[in-house]
């Protein structure tokens, strides 16, 4: 590990919780991103509908809707090493069940629909107490590194999770391709029962769990927080907001690919490899910035950033500056998102921190919507039109957000001075 020590944008990284976190979420999210691709591709296979793929990404959305809010309450009162445990492993055991019914051949396309209903229910309780954690296990001195290095892990595994999935359908089946799945949650759920939590995480959680407050008024209590706090209301709708204006411009990648640079689908993988490959040094670069912490005026020229590279993208006549504007598209919204993410936990009490999370997690529940957006702008205006529509409005939110709440652009938050033992 004297690689690690020397190189800060690996810092919380020489911190054996967190290191075991982050294995695990680059294991969770290889699988989510591999399920993507396996159960369009299994869904298609069984009925030969489009309509049906965009149902099954609807149906395994809707619980992160939900349940998105009671996961955050769970995660403040219950401890959120045990919540992310128990989630983990319910996951290992859907795609179990999954790849069994698959190479029995017994396969129907409820068991899709129902499997991805479960499977979108366990991620929503993931997600908040894996976030939470970090915090937890990190401290504010090496939040945002840590945060960032999430980010990277997760924008690594959108790359290779599709790819790893694609070769193993084709290579050996549907039915591997889930067992595998299985193995990396159950791998997971192996390093995050290792993690030791700290003394003042665990006293928070029996504080919580024996306050006499119902989960309603949990849940209620952490909304009125959000909405009384003026910094923290700025920062989730810079969260929420372009998940729906913006991130769904993926979704419109055929009519770009095939259409407008006249290509095929190595174009399509092109354009969304860039992307990729922006996210991950956009998280990279962010986690470089060592213990300085959250930066207003970074946070609101990354999330303005991000909605200009979707107007470049949108405008361009050939592939090289196509793969430009999704690039930037990429480095500006994981970097951005980063910072947002360091900022609503530094400034949100621990006891509220996995309530905030989980309202703030709903973002992944509106892709579809934010996607059905995005069909219809294009059906109505052309692909091109709707993608610059989509980020002018983003472009335009960031620089509202920053006019409306102007502390928000002067807030710099300085890193926390206790020692964190590696």
């Amino acid at each position: 590990m004297r690689f690690l020590q020397n190189v800060s944008t690996f810092e919380s990284l020489r911190l054996r919780d967190y290191r075991l976190l982050w294995m695990g979420q680059l294991s969770v999210s290889s699988g989510q991103w591999m399920d993507q691709i396996a159960r369009s591709w299994l869904i298609y296979q069984l009925t030969g509908s489009s309509i049906q793929l965009g149902l099954v990404g609807a149906v395994r959305g809707i619980p992160l809707l939900l349940f998105g809010v009671l996961a955050g309450v769970v995660a403040d009162r219950y401890g959120r090493k045990a919540q992310l445990v128990i989630a983990q492993v319910v996951n290992s055991i859907i795609n179990v069940v999954l790849a069994v019914l698959i190479l029995t051949n017994q396969i129907q396309p409820w068991h899709i629909y129902v499997t991805g209903f479960l499977a979108g229910t366990v991620q929503a309780f993931q997600q908040p107490a894996r976030q939470a954690l970090v915090n937890d296990l990190v401290g504010e001195k090496y939040l945002l590194n840590a945060i960032s290095l999430n980010s990277a892990a997760v924008s690594l595994s959108r790359s290779l999770g599709p790819a790893v999935g694609g070769l193993l359908i084709q290579g050996f089946g549907v039915d591997v391709a889930y067992f595998v799945q299985a193995a990396l949650y159950l791998l997971a759920s192996v390093w995050t029962v290792q993690i030791r939590i700290p003394t003042a995480a665990s006293s928070m959680y029996k504080s919580s769990a024996s306050s006499g407050q119902s989960l309603l008024d949990s849940a209620r209590e952490g909304i009125a927080y959000i909405i009384a706090h003026k910094m923290i209301l700025a920062l989730m709708v810079l969260g929420l907001v372009p998940i729906v204006l913006g991130q769904p411009y993926t979704s419109l990648m055929p009519i770009f690919a095939i259409d407008i640079l006249h290509g095929n689908a190595s174009t399509q993988g092109l354009l969304l490899m860039m992307s990729g490959i922006g996210a991950t040094l956009g998280a990279l670069a962010i986690a470089s910035f060592g213990r300085r912490q959250g930066n207003g005026r970074l946070l609101i020229a990354g999330a303005a950033g991000f909605g200009l590279a979707l107007v470049l993208f949108s405008r361009s006549p050939i592939l090289a500056m196509a793969m430009t504007g999704t690039f930037l598209a990429g480095l500006f919204n994981s970097g951005y998102t980063a910072q947002n993410q360091t900022m609503l936990q530094m400034l949100t009490p621990a006891e509220l921190r996995g309530r905030v999370l989980g309202v703030y997690f709903l973002d992944r529940g509106f892709m579809p919507l934010g996607s059905l957006l995005a069909g219809l702008l294009a059906s109505l205006l052309g692909g091109p039109w709707a993608v610059t529509l989509m980020g002018g409005s983003c472009f335009l939110l960031a620089i509202g957000v920053a006019v409306v709440i102007p502390a928000l652009w002067r807030l710099k938050l300085l890193p926390a001075s206790e020692p964190v033992t590696p």
